[in-house]
Order: C-alpha cells, then sequence, then structure tokens
C-alpha cells in the first residue's frame, strides 16, 4: 500500500490463545508491518493460557465495519473456541476466503485451519495444524505433515505454541515476498532488521513450494 505499512490482519475472537495472538503481532509489528486485530466483535478479545482466561486485547477494526480488501495479509491464531467461534460466523469465512482467492499471503497456527476448511481453501493444500485436526484436514483434500513449518505457496502453517519460533520467522520471511505487502522502510531494511545473516529462517522441509 503505497505511502503506509502493508497492513496485515490478525483475525480472533474470544477463546483466542494469547501466545498465538501476542507473539506473531509483535514479530509482525517489530518487521515494520501494521497488525491489525480484527474481530466479530468491536470491544475486547479474551486470551486464553490453554484453559484459564488471560488478558483482554483491544479489538482495532471489527468484521461490520472493514473489509479484507484493505489487508495485504492475512493472520490467524489459534486456540480451540477461537476459530470454532469463527468459523461460524460467514463474515469471518468470506474475509479468510479473500485472501485465498487473491492469492494474497495466510499464517495459520494450531487450531486456526478450521477457518482454511470452512473457507473452502483446504484441498489441495499441504499443512500442518494441532495434531487433533489432522482428521479434519484430510477430509477436506489437504495433506498433512508432522512438522513445525508447513509452508505451501502463499500458505504457512504451524502445530502450537512450541513451533512459535520458528512460524514467526517463517510468516515475517512469507509476507515480506509479497509485492504489494512491503513493510515499512522497504525490504532491504525488513530483511537487515528481522533475520540477521547469521541467523537464516528455516521454514520447514515444503519451503519453495
Amino acid at each position: 500500500m503505497e505511502g503506509s505499512r502493508a497492513r496485515v490482519a490478525i483475525l480472533a475472537t474470544e477463546g483466542v490463545e494469547r501466545v498465538e495472538l501476542e507473539q506473531p503481532r509483535d514479530a509482525l509489528r517489530d518487521a515494520g508491518f501494521e497488525a491489525v486485530l480484527v474481530s466479530d466483535r468491536s470491544d475486547d478479545v479474551r486470551t486464553f493460557d490453554h484453559l484459564d482466561r488471560a488478558t483482554t486485547e483491544p479489538v482495532d477494526r471489527d468484521l461490520a465495519s472493514t473489509s479484507a480488501e484493505e489487508y495485504d495479509a492475512l493472520m490467524l491464531p489459534g486456540g480451540v473456541a477461537n476459530p470454532d467461534r469463527l468459523r461460524r460466523d460467514a463474515r469471518a469465512v468470506a474475509f479468510v476466503r479473500h485472501f485465498f482467492d487473491a492469492d494474497k499471503p495466510v499464517a495459520a497456527i494450531c487450531h486456526a485451519p478450521w477457518l482454511i476448511i470452512e473457507s473452502g481453501a483446504a484441498r489441495g493444500r499441504s499443512v500442518t495444524s494441532w495434531p487433533s485436526l489432522r482428521t479434519d484436514l484430510v477430509n477436506a483434500g489437504a495433506s498433512w505433515d508432522d512438522q513445525e513449518v508447513v509452508r505451501d505457496g502463499n500458505l504457512v502453517t504451524s502445530r502450537g505454541p512450541d513451533d512459535l519460533p520458528a512460524f514467526c520467522a517463517a510468516m515475517v520471511e512469507l509476507f515480506r515476498l509479497q509485492p504489494s505487502a512491503q513493510p515499512q522502510g522497504g525490504l532491504d531494511e525488513a530483511l537487515e532488521d528481522s533475520h540477521p545473516a547469521s541467523d537464516p529462517v528455516s521454514a520447514g522441509p515444503s519451503a519453495g513450494r
């Protein structure tokens, strides 16, 4: 987006896993992206540490007042209740579907691939997820791999919180390659700041597809 930072939508609602929201959001901001929390709610989102209530996060934009066209990339955090609620919201499903139809980059972790299934975008994809989603994804036509990061074209997926360092690195690597999604300061600055030459990104065995 000319004259401004590239915008990444983080789609989440009640029950989102705290670390899967906070760490990717911080990684995006550190790399120069504008990270926008989009929700089906208009006030706050309650995060969880597994089954325990954690923090509240203010919503930047709700689905009623924004559109997917405003964003260059999409990040989907997990937590069981979060994507389960969103996949029952037609607005959220259409929001996710836009990024696949427009071939914009998407990163999803843990239970978030439920939204990919619901949007009809799982078929033919190589993905990973929280292990309990394996059957759902295979039944939806995806190929499931037990890897910390799987990259398939413009899609990056990871299994859960333990994979967050690799997930965040692969997400930033993918998003910065999107021509319309360059962080503020340009690509060279983002490469230098986010991934020094001594610390290369590993995007798993599916990288480069």
